[in-house]
């Protein structure tokens, strides 16, 4: 790792040298030779706006549309600013479409139509297409740079077709097979297309067992589909069936990226890193708020059910030793439970088949972690204090304290899911204020019960 950012520290600063001293020649050769992102990092390296423009000056129209599809939007505006309009139109035409929409659609409307414009037409109307829909569903995701064919050709001829549209296309690992209405009837992979007699029918060899989602869809329920079948690329639809365009593999882990990152900002109660300063403050304070309404009020119910639980600690104080352990063991089990299932939620493993096996197998969890954590705290509590009564309290409270954490903690975020509460913003603030509550309630029953033989 420290060899490689060795070399790459000298790579830039030949970069830099080759910069200054207007060396195009050696300067293109060696960009050529780089992977597109390392130039998008050699770019941002350069930090001077100057610098930057004359590098992004020297790449051709498809290794540019590449290196600025990795950076910021701000950025790419201000570097295409200093390029000729024909070099720009140059760029966005190398680019897919749903990557021109994507940058197109964080623009203002102005800036939107300006870059529109150095679109041919129909490339512009397809681009335009794409804005339509919503950004976090299939169409808005989707690109239209696809491979179809019909449905009754030989595999001869369908090769001869892929000959003529393929260079325009996206991908081309899977063919889609459409009928004379345009609709999805079929798929064929490019190696199935290939090992096929030459004579054979697209309608007798493709495949009509196939993965499609409808243009509307949301994006979440796009990524877990083409996670949980391992497929490169799916087709979207319309309500009609008809092929509307595709999405890739590349632009689904941008969606699992960006809604992972979503789940963990909510499950901190925190915002996104792409809204404004403004927006940061406000939304902060409204995620966090309310739940920590509920764990204030929690704390306060807590605070009365000590209250009541005063008799028995002042007869065996021993007995308040243990509070913390037992309220910060729940806690810390329960959080993990909430973790995994509200993990679960979003990835599509927990749905309403396997909720009860989920909460089932997480509540023996709880149970196993009881036995062994309630054992060895007993065991703690008799060899410190020399009670046994003392002793069969404490492991019987952690006992009872791991089972409720555990169920409380899948439970929870499956029942805000179903209510349409936000799991991921709601479950940890709810579950530990009210492990505590059950926690505390355990603990002081079984006190009451074995009081006597504790004195």
């Amino acid at each position: 790792m420290k060899q490689r950012r060795e070399q790459n520290e000298r790579l830039l600063n030949t970069i830099r040298d080759l910069i200054h001293s207007l060396e195009d020649k050696k300067l293109k050769e060696i960009l050529e030779e780089m992977h597109f992102v390392d130039v998008s990092d050699t770019l941002l390296s350069l930090k001077n706006e100057k610098d930057q423009s004359y590098l992004l000056s020297l790449l051709d129209n498809e290794l540019a549309a590449d290196v600025l599809n990795e950076l910021e939007t701000e950025l790419v505006v201000e570097l295409l600013e200093n390029l000729p309009h024909n070099r720009i139109s140059g760029i966005l035409e190398k680019m897919p479409f749903d990557d021109v929409a994507d940058f197109l659609g964080e623009l203002p409307e102005e800036e939107q139509d300006k870059f529109l414009k150095l679109l041919r037409a129909h490339d512009a109307a397809d681009v335009q297409e794409l804005m339509d829909y919503d950004e976090d569903s299939a169409g808005g995701l989707m690109t239209t740079e696809y491979v179809a064919i019909p449905e009754n050709i030989t595999a001869a001829k369908a090769i001869e077709v892929l000959r003529d549209i393929a260079p325009d296309a996206e991908t081309v690992y899977y063919v889609y097979v459409i009928n004379l209405k345009n609709q999805l009837v079929g798929v064929i992979s490019l190696r199935e297309l290939i090992v096929t007699s030459p004579d054979s029918l697209i309608l007798e060899i493709m495949r009509k067992k196939f993965i499609s989602v409808n243009v509307c869809e949301d994006q979440e329920v796009v990524a877990n589909l083409v996670s949980k079948y391992d497929i490169l690329a799916i087709p979207v639809v319309d309500d009609l069936n008809h092929l509307v365009g595709i999405i890739t593999v590349d632009d689904v882990i941008d969606v699992i990226h960006e809604e992972a990152t979503e789940d963990i900002y909510r499950l901190a109660g925190t915002y996104s890193g792409e809204e404004e300063v403004t927006a940061k403050y406000l939304t902060a304070i409204k995620s966090r708020l309310p739940w920590l309404l509920v764990t204030m009020l929690g704390g306060l119910f807590s605070g009365h059910v000590l209250g009541k639980f005063s008799d028995q600690l002042s007869a065996v104080v021993a007995l308040a030793f243990f509070i913390p352990l037992l309220t910060g063991m729940g806690g810390n089990v329960g959080t993990q439970s909430s973790t995994v299932t509200v993990r679960g939620i979003a990835t599509g493993q927990i749905n309403p088949n396997t909720v009860i096996k989920t909460i089932l197998r997480e509540s023996m969890v709880g149970v196993s972690l009881g036995l062994v954590l309630g054992s060895m705290v007993a065991l703690v509590a008799y060899v410190w204090q020399g009670s046994i009564a003392l002793g069969v309290v404490v492991g019987l409270a952690m006992l009872g304290n791991m089972f409720t954490a555990a169920t409380m903690g899948t439970l929870v975020p499956i029942i805000f899911k179903k209510v349409g509460v936000d799991p991921a913003v709601a479950s940890a603030p709810f579950i530990t204020t009210s492990i505590d509550i059950v926690g505390l309630i355990i603990y002081s029953t079984l006190a009451t019960l074995l009081l006597n033989y504790m004195l």
